[in-house]
């Protein structure tokens, strides 16, 4: 039995992984895998996803060039997410153009954005973003 059959991915094979910067800690985004995309990011050392609102797998970055290398591959203690850190290749990792995922903040019952886009993001994937 290899180690990922002891991972609990949920009722649609599905399993949470929080995306970290290796160097600074920094928590990019929050992604879903399942075991093709987990194998694949294994075997390539880039992160493999499975997106939700595509129904598909892909490989971050395979339309930004901003791919992400994986340093580290944590497993909580329940086995029912991964935290991968790693090294962001690109200013961004949200396709959004901001660095993190996580760049709204509540401040005083409004959310505020806590940093500006790093890039536009019509310009890397077209009006659809």
């Amino acid at each position: 039995m290899s180690w990922i059959d002891t991972l609990k991915f949920d009722a649609n094979g599905l399993i949470p992984v929080i995306l970290q910067d290796a160097a600074t800690g920094q928590v990019l985004t929050l992604a879903y895998m399942n075991r093709e995309a987990l194998e694949k990011t294994l075997e390539t050392g880039n992160t493999w996803f499975w997106r939700r609102s595509h129904q598909k797998l892909m490989m971050k970055g395979e339309t930004s060039g901003r791919v992400q290398r994986v340093k580290a591959l944590l497993t909580d203690c329940d086995r029912d997410a991964l935290l991968l850190q790693i090294e962001q290749v690109g200013e961004a990792a949200c396709h959004t153009g901001h660095r993190s995922c996580f760049f709204w903040r509540l401040e005083e019952e409004e959310l505020v954005e806590t940093e500006p886009p790093l890039f536009d993001p019509r310009e890397v994937y077209g009006s659809s973003g």
